[in-house]
């Protein structure tokens, strides 16, 4: 520093310096001492008086630590810090390891007071002869509260304010230094000291270093693991082994300069130094990377992450709450399951690759519980287009780190169907589902306002499997026939299909509300893998919903825990549900998962497809799991759309909810609840649900021999007029190239400009 060279050459100004540092030596060690001598010299106790040398407390907050994630079995999958420390006690700290510290930083420490006088003595001398600190005379008491000042800087300037080269600052830090020799023992000033201190290579604390420099706990440091990091403390900007070659080698010749005062002190004998500077320096840089894009579960992480950032009972705002979670020191245990997670990525590594631009994402929730099991996608988390990465939590929603959502399609239905079930219809009731549907007036339709929102402007066709005809609760589920269940909806009400949804859960992925409109039914609204899997294990836990559980329990740094239980509530009737199980379970063998098959136990589910394939899903559960997936390019699902595409390696001409998403359910289900004991859904009350109301469908009339073929049809008929079919356009069925089945047979509406 420029400061050191002012006035060197003028031996009279040295001389006086000398005079005055001498002074000020000893009015520092009569301050100190005055507490416990009775009779001192009336200049030194005025000199004393004059610079205020009292003890003064110093605020001690508690130190940055850092946050561990565990997974359901308490392993870890994750951390977040500020610093990455985390604070042990002195008993757990290898004695060679406080004898190398105390010989380089302070060797008088369990003898003097505040202050080593001998060394504050040399040290004013020193700086008082060259016009500026120069050099240290710090105990480790003073360092300690040194490093408590910076670690309590909020600001630049504050921090700038804590090691500014003063000698009003030394006495501040002498004033704290009295009151923490008063407040403690040596040991335990010791321990907060080995704790505080930064030791290079983003190591705070000495449990830190010595995991991040030799792969192992403090309590097993060797001798020249424990000097070497006693060597780092004194200037670990210099000293930082990651910094390169020059910094390695600063660091092993300070840690022979701590071998050789450990010899100097007796120590250790000057043989043991020989050996240890005979040994190289023996570094591992063991890394400890935090933040989620680090974890073995990213997605997963975010959720967590934002569960904490988004709850005021970790604090008044989002700083408050990020700082307790980068610096709590919270032991978080989770609900994600090693072995489902690895099904599901398992699952979706099959059939979608990291380098396709459609993503599939996937969440698994347990009915009954909301637990999350598995959150997985096809792109790795991260920041890097290069790399085809995601930015985003892609499975869950904007309020979890996630965006805007796919739109749901087909998987809707199912709200519909509950709906209908629940005021009262059967089985067997149904309507005549032609090709097209159109509204037959604005108010055929009519949102929670009582507003009109029916369109009968344009017309909403089907798309695929499901014919026309007359199509019951049951057959139109199966095939999915997007008029039967604008027919449907518009019988039991919008509102009404609107209300059941959001009772089960479902919200949109930006947080916008829901739109209520028209084809609410067929699934215009975006939404997140995460809600659907919870509002489908509503059907799984028998009407009970239960809000998405990620967090069973949070251990603050004192060991302190608390629990985080379920939270449900009774939503649907039990027979209910069991009624919406017993039609979804028909999907596998009957409907548009026909050709993928089911998993050997029972299962229910529905296929989702949206207008023009722009996403596809699949939905479904078992009493012990439910799962949804989506699949849908993030860069737009209206302008890549999923028609004559490849994926996975494999070609298809149109993706429907059974191509892709149907299949990745299904092998990730069955690795998922491999070794657990199946359940069985509850039977369906058949005297309830059975057999038809009002909606039967009609007699085949008798046909007179006089009409002959090509004679009137009845409009009624179970079978479509020909031509009326609703199969893809030009006669695809979807089929990929390499065989694969055509899959689902559902699709969005048909609106225009859409």
């Amino acid at each position: 520093m420029q400061a050191q060279r002012k006035d060197r050459s003028n031996p009279i100004l040295a001389l006086l310096r000398l005079i005055i540092a001498g002074t000020a030596a000893g009015v520092l060690a009569a301050a100190v001492a005055l507490p416990a001598v009775g009779g001192a010299g009336v200049s030194a106790k005025s000199a004393v008086e004059a610079l205020d040398l009292k003890p003064e407390e110093l605020d001690e907050p508690p130190l940055p630590e850092r946050t561990i994630l565990q997974d359901a079995d308490g392993k870890e999958i994750g951390r977040f810090y500020y610093e990455n420390r985390q604070s042990v006690r002195l008993d757990q700290v290898a004695p060679i390891m406080r004898t190398a510290l105390i010989a380089i930083e302070d060797f008088r420490f369990y003898q003097h007071g505040p202050i080593d006088v001998e060394g504050t003595t040399r040290a004013l001398i020193k700086n008082f002869t060259t016009g500026g600190v120069t050099q240290g005379g710090s105990s480790i008491t003073q360092q300690y509260v040194k490093q408590v000042l910076v670690n309590k800087a909020e600001t630049a300037e504050d921090q700038a304010a804590a090691i500014a080269p003063t000698v009003s600052r030394k006495l501040a830090e002498l004033r704290y230094a009295m009151a923490i020799e008063r407040k403690y023992a040596k040991d335990q000033i010791l321990e907060k000291y080995l704790n505080i201190a930064y030791f290079g290579a983003g190591a705070h604390g000495i449990q830190a270093a010595a995991k991040r420099f030799f792969d192992k706990p403090a309590s097993k440091l060797t001798l020249v693991e424990a000097a070497t990091l006693a060597g780092a403390v004194q200037n670990p900007a210099r000293t930082d082994p990651n910094v390169g070659p020059e910094s390695r080698e600063r660091l092993l010749q300070r840690r022979n300069i701590v071998l050789d005062r450990m010899a100097q002190l007796q120590k250790i004998t000057p043989q043991e130094a020989a050996e240890a500077k005979a040994k190289k320096l023996g570094y591992k840089d063991v890394k400890f990377p935090g933040g989620c894009e680090a974890s073995k579960y990213p997605y997963f992480c975010l959720y967590v992450q934002y569960e904490i950032l988004n709850n005021d009972e970790f604090g008044k705002n989002s700083d408050e709450r990020r700082k307790l979670l980068q610096r709590g020191g919270l032991t978080i245990k989770t609900t994600i399951d090693p072995k489902m997670q690895a099904a599901a990525e398992k699952a979706i590594k099959k059939y979608v690759t990291t380098k396709d631009k459609p993503v599939a994402a996937q969440a698994m929730v347990v009915p009954g519980t909301g637990e999350i099991k598995a959150m997985a996608a096809s792109r790795k988390f991260g920041g890097s287009k290069k790399k085809n990465e995601m930015s985003y939590n892609i499975v869950a929603d904007a309020a979890h780190g996630g965006g805007t959502g796919f739109q749901q399609g087909s998987t809707a239905k199912v709200y519909t169907l509950a709906t209908a079930l629940e005021e009262g219809l059967k089985y067997g009731d149904g309507f005549p589902a032609p090709a097209g549907y159109r509204a037959g007036g604005y108010s055929s339709f009519k949102n929670c306002k009582s507003q009109n929102v029916g369109d009968p402007r344009h017309e909403v066709r089907n798309s695929s499997e499901g014919g026309g005809g007359f199509k019951t609760l049951e057959s139109g589920t199966w095939g999915s026939v997007n008029t039967f269940f604008l027919k449907l909806q518009e019988r039991v009400g919008l509102c009404s299909v609107v209300k059941m949804a959001k009772k089960l859960g479902v919200k949109r992925a930006d947080g916008q509300k829901l739109s209520e409109v028209e084809t609410f039914t067929l699934g215009v609204n975006e939404v997140d893998p995460i809600t659907i899997a919870s509002s489908y294990a509503v059907f799984g836990a028998r009407g009970k919903y239960c809000k998405p559980l990620a967090i069973t329990e949070i251990k603050d740094r004192n060991g302190r825990a608390k629990q985080y239980k379920p939270k449900c509530s009774q939503v649907l009737e039990e027979e209910v549900a069991d009624a919406v199980n017993g039609i979804l379970s028909g999907v596998f063998t009957k409907g548009t998962m026909q050709e993928v098959g089911g998993i050997g136990r029972d299962a229910a589910g529905k296929t989702g497809t949206t207008d023009n394939y722009m996403s596809a899903w699949f939905a479904g559960y078992t009493p012990n799991l439910a799962s949804a997936v989506s699949l849908g390019d993030p860069r737009g699902a209206s302008g890549h759309k999923l028609i004559n595409i490849t994926i996975g390696g494999r070609h298809y001409g149109y993706v429907y909810g059974a191509s892709i998403s149907g299949r990745i359910w299904k092998d990730a289900m069955l690795g998922a609840l491999k070794g657990v004991e199946p359940v069985d859904f509850t039977q369906v009350d058949r005297s309830r649900f059975g057999g038809c109301t009002e909606h039967c469908a009609p007699k085949p009339k008798k046909k007179k021999n006089e009409e002959g073929p090509g004679g009137d049809r009845d409009p009624f008929d179970i079978f479509d007029p020909p031509g009326n079919g609703d199969g893809p356009p030009d006669g695809d069925r979807g089929r990929p190239e390499d065989g694969f089945g055509r899959g689902d047979g559902d699709g969005g509406p048909i609106i225009p400009g859409g």
